[in-house]
């Protein structure tokens, strides 16, 4: 088992959400956060409720944008005179429309923000960790990066990228002190759902606001990410769905997706 006390870890799309949710957790673990996200005001409201400010950071950047994602890690070392890791969570999903009907600009948003900025940051913070210690590099993929999701096929397609990647990364860094891990979450009760479905009208957004009691909580999935680090774990799972799902999935490939295309459509129709 691990132990991030003291370490000096960034975590993306601290602004809200799970980004924000192990942005607190950490922070009160003893973990010194690089706290990054577009939204200035969010990321401010993050900083305020930290329990140590002293052991926090801000840092208002585009993940989307190669340089400011290439330049973050170099900063944030220089900042805090060290870095121990990353846990690339921030990340958007696209309107619940089917392939065909989804604008190029949707679709290159979605792929550079949910794979691209992974692959700049992942790199930049790999040639600045400290080599001397354990360091981490944690992607956030989703349950939609094994299960198929009907009017999610570009966010699914960025999801199984990332999976792919990590995984690959796993093992080229396997006899080294950078560990890797890929975070599957299930539905977790975030605003992302409903903000994605806004062009649908009321009653989508009503529907994704009444399945909440059956999603997990950001802090409970903070939790379940950081011990998943701290045991060194490569696939860490958030959330019993997004176990349950895995095992289906493998099981009965097309039966699933069928499942899941059938309760999509219900959602949106």
């Amino acid at each position: 088992m691990y132990n991030l006390a003291g370490k000096v870890l960034i975590v993306t799309g601290a602004g809200s959400g799970m980004g924000r949710a192990l942005t607190l957790h950490l922070i009160k673990k003893g973990i010194r956060v690089a706290a990054c996200d577009i939204n200035e005001r969010t990321l401010e409201e993050t900083k305020k409720l930290v329990s140590d400010p002293h052991l926090i950071r801000t840092y208002v950047a585009d993940i989307a944008n190669h340089q400011q994602a290439s330049d973050l890690p170099g900063i944030v070392k220089e900042d805090f005179k060290d870095l121990h890791g990353i846990i690339n969570n921030a990340g958007i999903i696209q309107p619940f429309v089917k392939f065909m009907e989804l604008s190029e600009s949707a679709i290159e948003r979605v792929m550079q923000i949910n794979f691209y900025g992974v692959i700049d940051l992942t790199r930049s913070t790999i040639q600045e960790l400290n080599r001397n210690t354990d360091t981490y590099i944690v992607n956030v993929s989703s349950m939609g990066g094994f299960l198929p999701v009907t009017g999610q096929a570009i966010y699914g397609a960025s999801k199984v990228a990332v999976k792919l990647f990590t995984e690959a990364l796993y093992g080229e860094m396997k006899e080294t002190l950078v560990h890797v891990s890929v975070v599957f979450p299930g539905a977790i009760e975030t605003n992302i759902a409903a903000n994605s479905m806004e062009d649908k009208g009321n009653q989508q957004a009503q529907l994704s606001s009444d399945a909440k009691h059956k999603m997990t909580k950001p802090d409970d999935a903070a939790d379940m990410i950081i011990k998943g680090i701290e045991n060194g774990k490569l696939r860490i799972f958030v959330g019993s769905d997004a176990k349950m799902m895995d095992k289906f999935y493998r099981l009965m490939p097309v039966r699933s997706i069928d499942k899941m295309a059938d309760m999509i459509r219900k959602m949106t129709a």
